[in-house]
């Protein structure tokens, strides 16, 4: 059968997929249901305990939930205080990746032992980047990492060894090779499809995660400090984000089936790479080139209001009726990890003479929320999230469009794998929600 003849039997047949699975909103409101296991008001349903990280946007005031400014928490300490703790000069992401695997923050002699076995660990298999990585090179950078994370399962002598010691082994040499993973795949994109030049850097183990990110994109392998210290921050800042968000969800549902470490890390993968998670950073990117392209003066806050309010009404844009970058499922006053990020972001672009577009950023920020209560009813308060700035970051870094979600994935990895930890400690039984049928009995 050719694709042709595939695609319009696909095309046809869809339209009576969507009669038949159609199901009107209003028996999931008889039948009770949260849809996306959230309430009216941004309310997780509760699935499940964990002692890794703790999200706060409400607080108990005088026995009612008060929507309050955002607070992120890793293994008992607030992300803030954590990245504040860190020198001028210092990186922070193993230390980090530490407390979250480990449950303490390391001390001197443990940091070093755990950043040279991440270092050591920065290896892939013999001829893997040109007989894996190099082939069937893809724009979607997500899906070659994928591919490249269950082919190392082939290369695992313990690959279905569910004890915590293998899979913190597994867990600890993923996060190593994940910025190699990443880069190599885009590079191999943009030789073979975008018909550029071809470079392979090794990293080296003495750099940090984020040093080595940077050294492995650029041809000369240089990077500044400020460059390497904001997208470490980047990085700590997404490495967890609570038990609920999609893909730690999946990593908890695929652990509890008792799946391998490489399969639940695929399955995690899939979920990030979404729109609606992972790959909202890059609706932010698009969304502003297109603001650009229609506002020349970044000061005239008239006319950004004005525009945003277009994009409201779906006269602008995707027609959508989004403001890319603003609100979050949980969090209502303020995102911290936007709040923090966000002293990072002015200081890069200073370095990078990058003001004026910052000045277009700050007087989105300040204006969507307001243009956005006035025209919706919003239940729990609206306010940027961290993928607002994140992709402006990653354009001043020289980070491709098609790295965005694997930058991404580089950090998460390390939330995923303390939660993988965590749901495999206490062995519970496997996850299955309900699903209540509405099928008509013929």
């Amino acid at each position: 059968m050719t694709f042709e003849v595939l695609n319009k039997y696909a095309e046809v047949n869809a339209e009576i997929c969507q009669e038949n699975d159609f199901i009107p909103s209003s028996l999931f409101d008889e039948y009770g249901v949260n849809r996306g296991l959230r309430d009216l008001n941004g309310e997780g349903v509760l699935t499940g305990l964990s002692r890794i990280s703790k999200i706060v946007s409400k607080k108990n005031v005088n026995g009612e939930k008060v929507p309050c400014a955002g607070e992120l928490w890793y293994r008992g300490y607030r992300v803030e205080d954590l990245i504040n703790s860190l020198g001028r000069s210092e990186f922070g992401f193993e230390k980090v990746a530490y407390l979250l695997l480990m449950g303490r923050l390391p001390d001197p002699e443990q940091l070093k032992e755990f950043s040279d076995i991440i270092g050591s660990c920065r290896t892939l298999p013999t001829n893997f980047t040109r007989d894996v990585i190099m082939k069937a090179p893809s724009e979607d950078i997500m899906n070659s990492m994928t591919k490249s994370i269950l082919t190392l399962a082939s290369y695992d002598e313990n690959e279905k060894d569910t004890s915590l010691s293998n899979v913190l082994r597994q867990s600890i040499k993923l996060i190593s090779v994940f910025p190699m993973l990443a880069v190599y795949a885009y590079n191999a994109y943009r030789h073979y499809v975008l018909d550029d030049s071809m470079f392979i850097h090794r990293p080296d183990p003495a750099r940090s995660t984020a040093e080595n990110l940077l050294m492995l994109l650029r041809p000369d392998k240089a990077y500044t400090v400020t460059e390497a210290k904001v997208l470490d921050t980047a990085l700590i800042l997404h490495m967890e984000h609570g038990g609920g968000n999609n893909s730690t969800f999946t990593t908890r549902v695929v652990t509890s089936s008792g799946s391998d470490t490489y399969s639940t890390i695929a399955a995690a993968m899939s979920s990030l790479k979404g729109p609606r998670h992972g790959g909202a950073n890059i609706k932010v990117m698009e969304m502003m080139q297109d603001i650009r392209a229609h506002i020349t003066d970044y000061s005239d806050r008239e006319k950004i209001s004005d525009y945003l309010e277009k994009l409201l009404d779906k006269e602008a844009f995707d027609r959508q009726g989004l403001i890319y970058g603003m609100g979050h499922a949980v969090y209502s006053l303020s995102d911290p990890r936007e709040v923090i990020f966000k002293q990072y972001v002015t200081e890069l672009a200073k370095e990078k003479g990058r003001e004026n577009d910052l000045l277009l950023y700050q007087n989105i920020e300040e204006l969507a929320p307001i243009v956005i209560a006035n025209k919706r009813k919003i239940f729990k308060g609206v306010s940027p999230n961290i993928d607002f700035f994140s992709g402006f970051v990653y354009e001043m870094l020289g980070i491709p469009v098609e790295l965005y979600t694997a930058v991404f994935a580089i950090a998460r990895i390390v939330g995923w794998s303390a939660h993988r930890i965590e749901e495999l400690t206490n062995r519970g039984k496997i996850i299955r929600p309900a699903y209540r049928s509405v099928m008509e009995e013929l």
